[in-house]
């Protein structure tokens, strides 16, 4: 080695390249640690103030899928209904009527009859609805929680109050969307039942076709 060269600015040895695969691997892990130790610190879901905090944390990250299961069971099951009769009119569409008629229930119901869980139907309605926006305008720490039996209220820093209602399983859920959900529902119940009504006559339009022919 030349008197001006340096043991630096040679290749990196077996134990440099080791230490910097330790340093990277570090890096890596810090936000795992990170995140395991804020779900750690949070409280129950089966407390108002751990379902509250799990919603507020979707609620930032824009994921209103993973606030679905802290709604209440009412809620949730008007998303199931609202999905299987979206799809039960669009497949007896399909079925009964003209082709001409069917652009239009497609673009109405499609994305609602397609999803897959009632988690995605919560979410397209959120998004149609524009909740998630309002939700993070309202959302703040907490400054009150008052519990009694299986419902409770929140009060947050800025002054809104959330009602939430125990679920069977322990869960708290917000009750906030229940009357809108549950109307959605009752709506795609009656559009069911006014498809099936029209179905029948154009069965019965095409039957007298065949007849007269």
């Amino acid at each position: 080695m030349s008197a001006k060269e340096s043991p630096r600015d040679g290749p990196s040895t077996p134990k440099q390249g080791k230490s910097k695969k330790i340093f990277f691997l570090l890096l890596l892990l810090i936000p795992l640690a990170l995140w395991g130790y804020t779900w750690a610190i949070f409280p129950s879901d089966r407390s108002p103030d751990g379902a509250y905090l799990r919603i507020v944390k979707a609620v930032n990250q824009g994921r209103a899928q993973a606030f679905f299961a802290y709604t209440e069971e009412e809620a949730q099951h008007a998303c199931f209904s609202i999905r299987d009769y979206r799809k039960k009119t669009l497949d007896l569409a399909v079925k009964e009527f003209p082709p001409e008629r069917l652009p239009a229930l497609h673009k109405e119901y499609g994305e609602l009859a397609s999803a897959s869980t009632g988690e995605e139907v919560f979410a397209l309605i959120v998004k149609r609805e524009g909740w998630l926006s309002q939700l993070r305008a309202d959302v703040s720490g907490i400054e009150r929680i008052e519990e009694v039996g299986p419902r409770a209220t929140i009060t947050t820093a800025k002054g809104t109050r959330y009602s939430l209602r125990r679920r069977p399983n322990g869960i708290w859920g917000l009750t906030a969307f229940t009357p809108a959900l549950r109307q959605e529902a009752q709506a795609a119940a009656r559009d069911f039942e006014q498809v099936q009504k029209a179905a029948l006559d154009f069965s019965r339009v095409r039957a007298a076709a065949k007849e007269s022919r």
